[in-house]
């Protein structure tokens, strides 16, 4: 029987890719993959890529984006990108804690999408 072996690629729709491609890569370090479709900015992330793209439904017909979806990524050092996100002024969702997947926060990014970072697990 054929069967879904798993999450291979996460997009986020956006209202304004550059400004959301600029938020993830100054903000959150990410860096930009070569190549990618125009309608989209892929970044080089591992081992599931990870983009912001432009939005194939009226993202205003809906209160909150991404409601019910968790989105997890990981990072080297998730105290220290808290605070140089909350030294930037970025919304800070949930305050960093020590938790099964190492030290953890939530953040918002500039469409309202809730980002959970870690750094272990």
């Amino acid at each position: 029987m054929a069967r879904i072996m798993g999450p291979d690629f996460v997009a986020l729709q956006v209202r304004d890719m550059e400004l959301s491609a600029r938020f993830y890569e100054e903000r959150l370090g990410l860096e930009r993959a070569v190549g990618g479709p125009p309608n989209a900015v892929v970044f080089a992330t591992e081992p599931i890529a990870f983009a912001v793209r432009e939005p194939t439904v009226d993202l205003d017909a809906v209160e909150r984006l991404g409601w019910g979806v968790a989105l997890w990524m990981r990072c080297d050092d998730a105290q220290a990108l808290h605070d140089s996100l909350e030294g930037a002024g970025v919304e800070i969702a949930q305050e960093p804690f020590n938790g099964p997947f190492g030290r953890t926060f939530s953040l918002v990014d500039p469409d309202g999408y809730v980002v959970t970072a870690h750094d272990g697990g």
